[in-house]
């Protein structure tokens, strides 16, 4: 699948949320002031449709928008991709990258332990 824009991304983030809905309800979801106009929220709603993330069910003119692949299905797509770009394929090299930089806590390292334990 095409990788989303930041503002793709934002959007369907709404969409996840909401499970199905209209142009307008994720214009309202939005929490921008001013709210961005109709027609730029319908674009990216149709450009999403066309990567393949959303499906829709017409109603004559008005179409209501729901997810073609799940949250977890573009995580697992964006991991791998992050994964595969910054850390050479490594998912040991992104952990020591948290450890290092995110400065984990004790009880977050603990839990990615008993992770790892459970998946041996």
């Amino acid at each position: 699948m095409e990788e989303l824009t930041k503002t793709e991304e934002r959007v369907m983030q709404i969409i996840w949320k909401l499970k199905r809905c209209f142009v307008k309800d994720v214009i309202d979801a939005l929490p921008d002031d001013p709210k961005p106009p109709y027609n730029t929220i319908s674009s990216v709603v149709r450009l999403l449709e066309k990567k393949g993330y959303l499906d829709y069910k017409a109603y004559g003119k008005t179409y209501e928008y729901f997810p073609a692949i799940t949250k977890a299905e573009y995580r697992k797509q964006f991991f791998k991709k992050m994964i595969s770009g910054y850390f050479d394929d490594s998912v040991g090299s992104l952990v020591s990258f948290m450890v290092k930089e995110e400065q984990l806590s004790k009880e977050d390292m603990d839990k990615i332990r008993d992770i790892i334990n459970k998946n041996k």
